[in-house]
């Protein structure tokens, strides 16, 4: 066994604006089976978490609902733990940013910074809305792209073309809140000088990140690091600025020390109790401990870039790494909200065991930052076929004749098995730290093949029928009864992270060791086995489809929570005859690819039956993975000016729903619509 070591580590924060959803699961079952891991072999790992409770989409949502801001996070942060508690995650402490702890350390980051020269203050010119009385963050404020003349984009990058700009670079520019068009007013703000901290940056990612995101993070210092603005204006929901009546901390500051914060409740629950844990172990300068964060790649420029240089700055420790995932698809495509497959946590425990989703997930986690998909089909064969059918079915088919013949009693494991489950828990254990979870299942269910295989060839109820006229086999059938027990558990072993409740039942039901396995519980053979308790049963797709409709069921009532600059007022009045110059058509994607130097752009390739086929570059890169669109059927405005483009021309545009990013779904005509057929 390795030295113990000390750990820290956190799960990027869900935001309190609505419920959790799959993509939120992911991650935190990422982040506990490590956790779980190291525990089981025995190191000091804390996982705090909290829920990040600021910025003006919850001051919109608590408007929309009636209710202060304070009374709307306290009622998510009670559904977030639940449904996270529903999943067997196990946070030593769950937290808020909207916290007295969180109060204290911005303002003293803030304070560390401004002394040691890392802000600057200068006046801005920035889009306020006259109705709202409000400054607009850039993605509240829709326009005309300035590059490519794309209708409806955001006041920071256009999702047609993948151009970035300043809000003010916009053309007929609105509100999405009020839907009018807003004017320019000057405001003094904070911003933190990021470019100071480039060479310790540098150094820092060299260490603390994986080779993609050090390439990420190489083309963003190939750009250069800008100064950073940290402050918003009111009416904002957060932590004002000591000493700047009316000037609020940005969200992006405070949310990464709600990690402190979330850490700092722990210590001061801890001591509390009389079991002392010092917050500057972790967090101090000089502090030894390990510090992980388990983050989406989608932030990874606020946890890679600004996190690491506030950090040092004032003064603290750097995080030991950041590790990054992919995003999460469903069936091969972005989470849909009118497919059902925008399923929220609560959604699914309301129809299925939570060790499922936590084992599939497992089986499709790797190290990298590629996306992962869960295929409902796949899902469930998996999990019928590795948990059901080759590990629960092995201690149901032997242990009862263990019980029945010999009082459950185990005869010592053999040293060709011992050997064979030293080997395999070994390499089993390099992929768990190393975060290869889908290695280690794939190990797991090897040896489960060989022990399944091991039952089969010498099975047991045949020596049982035998043993009716030849007692003399009755030490067979111990003998070979008993290794394959001793594999059982060190399968329930292994699989513990992942499986904790399922797990922790084996170890105190079925072999009485009063807790949890721990790794080195492999070292020590059991002397019996009780008999054998139902422990997983098959998924009936009966209960996926009921799944899938429910999160269909929960859209079409209204109880999904959709984002609040969603939406906006209905176009001007158009006539008919201004409608009847648009030509839609019904177009089949031929191919879809990625565009390289793109990164919101596909490339389509579209068959319009008689009217050719053409090329269009779409924006929806965030929403679709390319091969899952080749084959299906949308609709494209087919007498679309060309538009010339660095990547190539692009001949028409295909029509989709949805705010954009990972948030945009083409239409789709009915079954039977061919290609080139006019859309009226």
């Amino acid at each position: 066994m390795s030295p113990q070591r000390r750990i820290l580590v956190t799960s990027a924060l869900p935001y309190a604006n609505g419920p959790l959803h799959f993509g939120h699961v992911i991650e935190a079952v990422q982040t506990d089976v490590w956790v779980r891991f190291q525990r089981d072999r025995g190191h000091e790992c804390y996982y705090v978490c909290a829920d990040d409770t600021h910025g003006t989409p919850v001051m919109l949502k608590a408007e929309q609902e009636g209710v202060t801001p304070e009374q709307l996070i306290a009622k998510i942060s009670a559904e977030h733990q639940r449904d996270y508690a529903g999943f067997l995650i196990s946070f030593d402490r769950f937290h808020s940013t909207h916290s007295d702890e969180n109060r204290r350390l911005v303002c003293d980051f803030y304070a560390r910074l401004e002394k040691n020269g890392h802000i600057a203050k200068r006046t801005i010119e920035q889009f306020y809305d006259e109705q709202k009385g409000m400054f607009l963050p850039d993605r509240y404020i829709k326009g005309t792209c300035p590059r490519c003349a794309a209708t409806d984009q955001y006041g920071d990058a256009c999702e047609n073309c993948g151009a970035t700009y300043a809000p003010a670079d916009l053309k007929d520019p609105r509100s999405v809140l009020s839907g009018t068009t807003p004017v320019k007013r000057n405001s003094e703000h904070h911003f933190f000088k990021l470019g100071r901290f480039e060479t310790m940056l540098k150094d820092w990612t060299a260490r603390g990140a994986d080779e993609a995101v050090r390439a990420k993070l190489d083309e963003w210092f190939k750009v250069g690091l800008q100064d950073w603005d940290i402050s918003r204006d009111a009416p904002y929901f957060g932590f004002e600025i000591p000493g700047a009546p009316g000037k609020f901390f940005y969200v992006w500051l405070d949310a990464p020390m709600g990690y402190m914060a979330s850490f700092e409740a722990l210590c001061e629950e801890r001591s509390k109790r009389g079991d002392p844990l010092r917050f500057d172990a972790f967090w101090g300068k000089d502090s030894s401990a390990e510090l992980y964060h388990f983050i989406g790649k989608d932030i990874t420029y606020f946890h890679t870039l600004f996190w690491p240089a506030v950090l040092d700055g004032a003064g603290y420790r750097t995080p030991t790494a950041v590790f990054v995932h992919g995003f999460l698809t469903v069936d091969g495509a972005k989470m849909s909200k009118s497919r059902g497959t925008f399923i929220k946590a609560r959604t699914y425990l309301d129809h299925l065991d939570p060790e499922y989703l936590r084992y599939y997930f497992a089986a499709k986690l790797g190290r990298g930052v590629d996306d992962i998909d869960l295929n409902l089909a796949d899902f469930v064969a998996r999990v019928n076929s590795d948990l059901v059918g080759k590990f629960v079915n092995i201690g149901s088919r032997t242990i009862p004749f263990l019980t029945k013949h010999f009082d459950g009693v185990l005869l010592p494991p053999e040293a060709a098995g011992s050997a064979a489950r030293a080997a395999a828990a070994a390499a089993i254990a390099q992929c768990y730290e190393e975060r290869r979870f889908s290695d280690a299942v794939r190990l797991i269910m090897g040896h489960a093949d060989q022990i399944n295989a091991f039952v089969d060839q010498n099975k047991p109820w045949e020596i049982t029928k035998r043993m009716q006229t030849d007692a003399s086999l009755k030490g067979e059938l111990h003998r070979v009864c008993s290794e394959i027990v001793h594999g059982f558990r060190a399968l329930a072993i292994w699989l513990q992270p992942i499986l904790p409740r399922t797990g922790e039942r084996i170890a105190v039901e079925l072999f009485g060791v009063g807790r949890a396995f721990r790794w080195d519980d492999l070292e020590r053979a059991p002397l019996k086995v009780a008999p054998y308790q139902h422990l997983l049963t098959r998924i009936e797709q009966i209960k996926v489809d009921s799944m899938v409709d429910s999160s269909k069921t929960d859209l079409q009532v209204g109880t999904a929570t959709l984002p609040a600059i969603e939406g906006g007022p209905l176009g001007q009045t158009c006539s008919i005859e201004d409608f009847q110059k648009i030509d839609l058509r019904v177009a089949r994607i031929v191919k879809a690819e990625n565009v390289e130097g793109a990164d919101k752009l596909l490339k389509l390739t579209l068959d319009l039956g008689d009217h050719g086929v053409r090329q269009v570059f779409a924006g929806i890169k965030g929403a679709y993975v390319p091969s899952v669109l080749e084959g299906r059927f949308t609709v494209v405005l087919a007498n679309l000016a060309p538009r010339k483009m660095k990547f190539g021309e692009s001949n028409g545009m295909v029509l989709a729903a949805g705010p954009g990013g990972k948030d945009i779904f083409l239409l789709e005509p009915g079954v039977g619509a061919k290609p080139g057929m006019k859309v009226k």
